[in-house]
């Protein structure tokens, strides 16, 4: 049984210890239960946990919690930014690593690679990181990059005892190149075949109660999307799984989507009846398309991230005191969060304005643009651009010349807006980070995500929509977002299918 020769693979007196974690599959209860065990026995020393998302340090800190600061729980961001801050006048960087890194287009991917080298370069940090650190465990490891993956490698040849759970069907690749794909493929099998132990858990936890069928069928379709096979929807099927056939009938398939009424009413009455449900697509501009599709009713879950924020911050702090490249940036950005402040109807002419100065008479709509541009040129940062963000939020709701400005992202919005509260940017960026990070957010009882921002949820009823070629082609990293989609469910699974535009990785 895996659950038990895992444990003792954990218990035991070997360096590294490797397990393969498919989702659902007790991952978190046994890193947990192995943390807390062992931080009774290590000394002086404390066990260190290493996860990927504030999330998961939230999850691991309930479950350790009468451990107390025997475990030091932490992002692997975070202890490259603490061991940046130590040696930054070796790395070349300023005494504050952490702004450093907000400043920068990939700040912690850079910071990342800093610190990876010293740690090659320097035995004695893994060494003393060991000393302090005698037990470490790395959570979803397989979401590690080359560089924070040399932080656990570090802390092995330092002395400490590594255990790594991770699973390669749950690498989710976002614009990656093939190659960088491949050579994460190979570290991870290499990692098996250097573990002093390698094991893995198989016991469907997740779907235990009451729902053990579909959770064995997940497993069963993980293993043959990650030998190259199709997934089989045709009956016989487990209870809870469904398949409906939807055709995308919008002329613009790439930017909407939209269903006959006789396929779409399957699909309506699932999201009516059902107490909770998660619409999961692979695409952004999908998940946006659909937001339209169930006429706004269905919040986006926007997750612990914030992209276009990050790349507002980024932009507006590069091109401080240019109102033309400032207002780009706020026009781009509500690209990202809104709909209805398209180029054609609001943002080639306030950009416009900008250009000119704000000088020339106008009337009606091109006025408060005028205004709107105004606030940027008077203040061409992120004050500036929080003014303009509030007034156009006034003007959605009371004028209506701008009613069709409708909000998807509200919090990353409403965050852009905050911003203004602080005199630097990039501070404002990383207080509102960690609050929101702190603050646990919670996922609405019905939502739709991009599977992406879903990793690491779980919710009764999950809907993957659309299921088709041009969301799920026949590549490594769509059959690792499939098998991601799939296992977010604990009751009931749907696909929404298509006969026109199949998936090939299914077969119905």
């Amino acid at each position: 049984m895996s659950d038990a020769s895992v444990a003792a693979a954990l218990r035991s007196s070997v360096r590294l210890v490797v397990v393969e974690a498919p989702a659902g599959c007790g991952k978190t209860f046994q890193g947990a239960q192995y943390a807390r065990e062992s931080s009774e026995s290590i000394g002086d020393g404390r066990v260190l946990i290493l996860a990927h998302t504030h999330a998961a340090v939230d999850v691991f800190a309930s479950r350790t919690r009468e451990a107390g600061r025997r475990v030091d729980i932490r992002t692997i961001d975070s202890l490259i930014g603490e061991i940046a801050g130590i040696y930054h006048q070796a790395l070349g960087l300023p005494a504050d690593t952490g702004a450093w890194a907000q400043s920068q287009k990939d700040g912690y991917s850079q910071l990342a690679a800093k610190v990876a080298a010293l740690l090659r370069a320097s035995p004695m940090i893994g060494r003393s990181l060991a000393q302090r650190y005698p037990i470490v465990i790395c959570d979803e490891h397989q979401d590690a990059s080359t560089d924070q993956h040399v932080i656990g490698i570090a802390c092995l040849r330092g002395g400490a005892s590594v255990r790594l759970f991770g699973d390669p069907m749950q690498r989710i690749f976002v614009s990656r190149k093939k190659t960088e794909i491949e050579a994460d493929e190979h570290r991870w099998n290499d990692l098996t075949l250097e573990a002093n132990t390698f094991d893995k858990l198989d016991v469907p936890h997740r779907w235990l109660n009451g729902s053990e069928q579909l959770g064995r069928w997940i497993l069963k379709a993980r293993e043959v999307l990650r030998s190259g096979g199709q997934v089989d929807l045709r009956a016989p099927l487990p209870q809870g799984l469904s398949v409906f056939i939807a055709e995308n009938r919008s002329p613009n398939p790439h930017g909407s989507y939209q269903v006959m009424g006789v396929d779409r009413k399957p699909i309506d009455a699932l999201v009516e009846t059902a107490n909770s449900i998660l619409i999961l697509a692979a695409q952004n501009e999908t998940v946006n398309a659909l937001r339209a599709f169930f006429a706004r009713r269905l919040p986006i879950w926007e997750g612990h991230m914030r992209e276009s924020l990050a790349t507002l911050v980024h932009e507006v702090q590069t091109h401080k005191g240019n109102g033309s490249h400032t207002a780009q940036a706020v026009v781009t950005f509500l690209g990202n969060v809104a709909t209805g402040f398209s180029p054609s109807a609001f943002g080639n002419s306030l950009l416009a304005e900008v250009r000119s100065g704000c000088v020339a008479n106008r009337r009606g709509k091109p006025a408060i643009l005028q205004v709107l541009g105004k606030m940027i040129l008077d203040q061409p940062d992120h004050k500036g651009v929080a003014k303009m963000l509030r007034r156009l939020s006034e003007l959605k709701d009371s004028d209506p010349a701008f009613s069709g400005v409708k909000l998807d992202y509200h919090s990353e919005f409403w965050d852009a807006v905050r911003l203004g509260d602080f005199d630097d940017p990039s501070e404002g960026f990383a207080q509102i980070t960690h609050r929101r990070n702190y603050s646990r957010p919670k996922v609405p009882s019905k939502a739709i995500s991009t599977i992406h921002k879903a990793k690491g949820l779980e919710c009764d009823n999950v809907m993957i929509m659309p299921c088709d070629a041009q969301h799920f082609a026949n590549n490594r990293a769509a059959r690792c977002r499939l098998y991601v989609a799939m296992s977010r469910a604990r009751r009931s699974l749907t696909f929404i299918v298509s006969h026109q535009n199949p998936s090939p990785l299914i077969v119905f």
